[in-house]
């Protein structure tokens, strides 16, 4: 079954928006505090803004732009672990 047209360029928008919405959220969140501050919910943006966008790469059959978002989303997952195992101590 072929995806259309349309899904394929919604995923990948819905990505790419998202992705974005990290660095608006950080420095958002920076801005209140005074201080650069890198929030948890930078790193959830990161991991569903970067799987959306890894799908539409697998879709679009691009081995470099795969490569990327899987690779950084072994990283935001980490990330999101170091958190919760910090504050579970």
């Amino acid at each position: 079954m072929r995806l259309s047209e349309k899904y394929i360029l919604a995923i990948g928008f819905l990505g790419q928006f998202m992705f974005s919405m990290r660095f608006f959220i950080q420095w958002i969140y920076s801005e209140k505090r005074k201080k650069s501050v890198v929030p948890k919910s930078f790193w959830y943006f990161s991991l569903f803004g970067g799987t959306l966008l890894l799908l539409y790469a697998i879709i679009r059959k691009d081995i470099v732009f795969t490569i990327g978002q899987a690779a950084g989303i072994v990283i935001y997952l980490r990330n999101l672990y170091l958190i919760k195992k910090h504050n579970e101590n």
